[in-house]
């Protein structure tokens, strides 16, 4: 990925400590659904989609929302487009390939408890109906 002021910056929320440097690669424990190992590893560009991933990740740590570059190709998230927001407006996306640190987004604004506790009640129900993220 070029490395320029119109180059897209692509976000990844996250509990996990990391440093500029550090990879994030598929393989650990989803956040969502039965926690099953995750085939991919799901980044954004936009904040607010890194926001919601950031506050629901699973964990105890401090929430974080990293820049990232991605190490290999990207695709269209389809748990996101088509079923839920046709034309992938929420700029929400996925890779076989690690996604590279190169930053941490410091000053954010999370969401407000009420829409917090509305997707967290939502994400509830779609594991209680054994719903899993499509990783095919």
């Amino acid at each position: 990925m070029e490395n320029n002021q119109f180059a897209e910056k692509y976000y990844h929320g996250s509990k996990a400590d990391l440093a500029i440097g550090d990879l994030i690669q598929p393989g650990f424990g989803s956040n969502y659904g039965q926690r099953k190992k995750a085939k991919y590893i799901y980044l954004t560009a936009t904040l607010d989609a890194a926001t919601w991933g950031a506050e629901l990740a699973w964990g105890d740590g401090r929430e974080r929302i990293y820049i990232v570059e991605p190490t290999g190709s990207i695709e269209d998230d389809p748990n996101l487009t088509d079923k839920k927001f046709p034309g992938n407006p929420t700029k929400s996306y996925r890779s076989l390939y690690a996604l590279k640190i190169v930053g941490e987004v410091t000053t954010w604004k999370g969401h407000t408890p009420e829409q917090l506790a509305t997707m967290r009640n939502h994400l509830d129900l779609l594991k209680q109906q054994g719903i899993e993220a499509i990783e095919d």
